[in-house]
């Protein structure tokens, strides 16, 4: 993979200078397991705005051609868990789909990946329309799924072009943390949405207690590294985030967050300590994904 690198100079959420950022770590182009230091790899540094809590790469490795990333085959990008039937989470995402947009709504799914959320709020009646950058998830999504293919638009979100004040309700799951400027997308996402309507937003949480436990391993190992972000290597996240990057964001950008939670997630740990992991993520909001209404 061909890269350019970006050194990042103010925070793209809050826009407060490079003198608030604090280094985290580094982090490889490679997954890292317990011992990195003795992998051959490319390395960026990790690095964390002290005025939102906004974790990121800097330099920021960005690819020559998007496809270099997300051009593969799905089952080479996601695990074999995640083609397995997720009921729960798919009925979950009508029914916010339904709450925030209406049965009658017009729904706009960024990022849709394989399309599995997009064809259950389809099957469920809603007029929704699906962005996504990847030719191979879009071909699943049409050949396996049954998704039509006039319903998707082979398009990265900031290439994307729709009417503005058009739709009622805007999915950005998973799709923040892979973008160069989460900030700008956002901004051309609130162009598209109509006035009263909602965006919801599914990010990696940078106050995840896994990554933190991670990190203290490779600290009490003598080893510069840490868990967070993957830049260079799937699923390459570019950014994780805090609450605070969207209240502050919002100022910028002129919304306001109207609600938000957090999902816990797998704990990639021992199974014995999962249980008290898992409460102790929910006490205290450091669960895997961040999600937030504005």
């Amino acid at each position: 993979i061909s890269y350019k690198f970006r050194y990042i100079t103010e925070c793209d959420m809050c826009k407060c200078p490079s003198t608030r950022f604090k280094m985290v770590g580094r982090r490889m182009d490679r997954s890292q397991g317990k011992n990195p230091r003795r992998k051959p790899a490319l390395i960026t540094s990790i690095q964390k705005c002290m005025n939102c809590g906004l974790i990121f790469s800097n330099p920021q490795p960005l690819p020559i051609n998007i496809q270099d990333h997300y051009g593969v085959e799905p089952a080479e990008y996601w695990n074999e868990s995640y083609f397995k039937p997720d009921i729960i989470g798919n009925n979950a995402r009508v029914l916010k789909a339904t709450r925030y947009g209406g049965q009658n709504g017009k729904i706009l799914d960024i990022g849709i990946g394989v399309g599995f959320a997009m064809k259950a709020m389809l099957d469920a009646g809603l007029d929704v329309i699906g962005v996504e950058p990847s030719e191979e998830f879009c071909d699943y999504a049409i050949k396996k799924t049954g998704i039509p293919e006039s319903r998707i638009v082979r398009s990265s979100i900031e290439n994307a072009k729709f009417q503005n004040d058009y739709f009622d309700y805007i999915n950005m799951g998973a799709v923040l943390e892979h973008l160069a400027s989460p900030s700008e997308s956002l901004k051309q996402a609130l162009q598209y949405v109509k006035k009263g309507g909602k965006i919801e937003i599914e990010v990696p949480n940078s106050s995840w207690t896994v990554n933190k436990i991670f990190n203290l391993f490779y600290k009490f190992t003598f080893q510069p590294f840490v868990a967070n972000i993957s830049p260079m290597h799937p699923p390459y996240h570019l950014f994780e985030f805090d609450l605070k990057s969207f209240k502050l964001n919002g100022v910028i950008n002129n919304y306001k967050v109207v609600d938000h939670h957090y999902f816990v997630g797998p704990t990639y740990l021992p199974s014995f300590l999962n249980s008290v992991l898992r409460k102790f993520m929910e006490k205290t909001k450091t669960g895997m994904q961040l999600i937030v209404v504005i």
